[in-house]
């Protein structure tokens, strides 16, 4: 494997992106790997290892760069109160551009394919993945939410409303138990997917709470539902993204 980290530059400041990708036989295609709130840290890297052995170029940006170079919670009440500062200077406009940059700046790369390519939101994350592909629809042809937020809300951005513009497939993972988002969003968000013409998937995973698949969530982390995940990532992303 080969990895990196990269500081990107946007319009608003230095987007430090850690990027992983196999040696040998690239170029390979794109994903973008959109963190959860806590923050970039070694244990998504290790995710985002796991998608590139199976043939991916990774990138997993610091969605906080506008606002901290370096957070990464430590689970405290103090460190919370931190990061729901970091998460509401966010919103679905900006990270879309972020993903538009990313995009742009693999293109450079002769280890970056230049199809499909795929992203992947983790809770906070969730509804970034979900306007990106709607938002980017010529390039994301394969996406996922993973326990994610905001899904289907009133707010004038939320991503539901431009989701008939998505092209490619677009799957949700919803924990049974998550008291970040209610079931009636995710009947709502199925309800109005059902009226529209996408290749969409909503599935429920059993006994699962909010963060799932972090194995070092203690007392939240599930094995068999996030290599569930996993084995849906890697059959989604391999159906939809071409393999070099």
């Amino acid at each position: 494997m080969k990895e990196k980290e990269l500081d990107i530059q946007t319009p608003d400041g230095s987007m430090t992106t850690f990027v992983t990708v196999p040696e040998e036989h690239g170029p390979h295609p794109i994903i973008l790997f959109l963190m959860d709130a806590p923050g970039k840290r070694e244990e998504l890297h290790d995710m985002a290892r796991r998608f590139a052995t199976a043939g991916y170029y990774v990138m997993l940006p610091n969605l906080y760069y506008r606002t901290s170079k370096d957070f990464v919670s430590d689970f405290t009440e103090a460190s919370r109160v931190i990061q729901r500062g970091h998460m509401n200077a966010l919103s679905n406009r900006m990270v879309v551009a972020d993903c538009r940059i990313l995009i742009e700046h693999a293109s450079h790369d002769k280890d970056a394919g230049n199809g499909p390519v795929g992203c992947v939101g983790y809770c906070m994350s969730g509804p970034f993945a979900f306007a990106a592909a709607a938002k980017i629809s010529d390039r994301i042809k394969a996406s996922a939410s993973i326990h994610g937020v905001d899904l289907c809300s009133n707010a004038e951005d939320s991503p539901h409303l431009n989701a008939d513009k998505i092209k490619g497939e677009i799957y949700f993972a919803c924990a049974e138990y998550d008291d970040h988002i209610k079931k009636t969003e995710i009947k709502e968000l199925e309800d109005h997917l059902k009226k529209i013409n996408i290749n969409y998937r909503i599935e429920w995973y059993p006994e699962s709470k909010h963060g799932f698949v972090f194995p070092q969530r203690l007392g939240v982390y599930h094995k068999q539902s996030a290599e569930r995940h996993w084995e849906r990532m890697f059959a989604m992303f391999s159906r939809n993204l071409k393999l070099i």
